[in-house]
């Protein structure tokens, strides 16, 4: 069966990276989590004192790109890559709240979006690849075989995500949550550069109450659809 390019696109916390990941694991393709990319350049920025609560040195951030190194490393005791910054696993750090308050505001830099998009065209040339993110139908593929984008209220993504925390032991309210989910939609839909939208060609998945195997099952359905007369 030849291998396509499957683009996952939604808000915050719809559960693009839990799809894709099974997507990739069971057709054998190469799984790329573009948030974490983005995660991980906040990350450099907040240590290295480029952003904070009231303040944002975009410029210097620009200007220290070219020393920002970021790659994937499979890890098979997880199953999936985690994302490595200047050679140092990072995985855990860049999800945190922390990251999660400023990673819109750093995904608004267009310096910061043309760096990474050229990064993952790169990883995406043979094909046999799903990434998950905000541009991945409109910029990064816009001529994938399959784009999919995930919706679901506010209120849902931020109960997923409140739990998701509370699991990892972090110290976050309900309210907190619901509150970095609604304006990080804010951010990403109206951001100058590629903002977050839905692919002309997208197919809208709405995911409020759907497990994790009704949605994988509805997800694979496409994919063999998409594949079948190639």
């Amino acid at each position: 069966m030849k291998k396509i390019t499957i683009a996952i696109d939604g808000f915050s916390s719809t559960g693009k990276s839990t799809i894709a990941k099974q997507l990739a694991n069971h057709l054998g393709y190469i799984y790329v989590d573009s948030g974490a990319m983005y995660r991980a350049v906040t990350l450099f920025a907040m240590q290295n004192g480029y952003i904070g609560t009231d303040f944002f040195d975009k410029q210097t951030l620009i200007n220290s790109l070219p020393y920002i190194k970021l790659h994937f490393h499979f890890n098979p005791e997880i199953g999936f890559a985690e994302m490595f910054l200047n050679q140092v696993n990072v995985e855990k750090e860049i999800r945190t709240i922390e990251v999660s308050n400023f990673v819109s505001k750093v995904a608004e830099v267009s310096e910061v979006r043309a760096k990474l998009v050229e990064q993952q065209q790169e990883m995406g040339n043979e094909k046999g690849i799903v990434m998950d993110g905000r541009d991945i139908g409109t910029v990064v593929f816009p001529d994938a075989e399959l784009k999919i984008f995930m919706n679901a209220s506010p209120e849902t993504r931020a109960r997923r995500r409140f739990d998701e925390l509370q699991e990892k032991g972090q110290k976050v309210t309900f309210e907190e949550v619901l509150k970095n989910v609604e304006e990080r939609d804010h951010i990403d839909t109206h951001r100058d550069d590629s903002p977050l939208r839905k692919a002309h060609d997208a197919i809208e998945i709405d995911n409020s109450l759907l497990t994790r195997e009704e949605q994988f099952n509805v997800v694979l359905e496409l994919v063999e659809k998409h594949t079948k007369f190639l």
